[in-house]
């Protein structure tokens, strides 16, 4: 499959590396916008106050990253990988956040592991971004 290239006014056919991937990202993209606008849509309005609900968003904008980056990476021989040690982290923060009751942790701890989950989660998809950024810059 080829894209047309124009410069100069003429067109001029370059070979795409990468027919599909563009399709299968728009298409998880979807899928991933309709998730979030289920969890949106049958939540009642006094559980968005809740710090885990804040946690549950910031992990489906990870998961779409993640799958963004695993697209991303299907044909390239130096492929982007995630900081794993964050995503544990951040993990770790929103068990701890979840389970805060049974951990006997008070209220504004829970809401700082909370935080410190949907950081990580935000730091963790910058880093993805930025390296998808500094590798398109470096092949062309």
């Amino acid at each position: 499959m080829a894209k047309a290239l124009y410069k100069c006014g003429e067109a001029m056919l370059v070979p795409d590396s990468r027919p599909y991937s563009r399709r299968w990202t728009v298409i998880t993209s979807a899928l991933l916008c309709c998730g979030l606008g289920v969890v949106v849509m049958y939540t009642k309005r006094s559980a968005f106050f809740s710090p885990l609900a804040v946690v549950v968003v910031a992990a489906i904008g990870l998961a779409a990253v993640l799958l963004q980056m695993r697209f991303y990476n299907r044909g390239l021989s130096n492929p982007v990988h995630a900081p794993l040690w964050l995503n544990i982290l951040g993990v770790g923060f929103a068990l701890s956040a979840l389970f805060g009751d049974f951990l006997g942790l008070r209220s504004q701890i829970a809401e700082v592991m909370a935080l410190g989950a949907v950081g990580s989660f935000a730091i963790s998809s910058a880093m993805i971004l930025h390296a998808f950024r500094k590798h398109r810059i470096t092949s062309k």
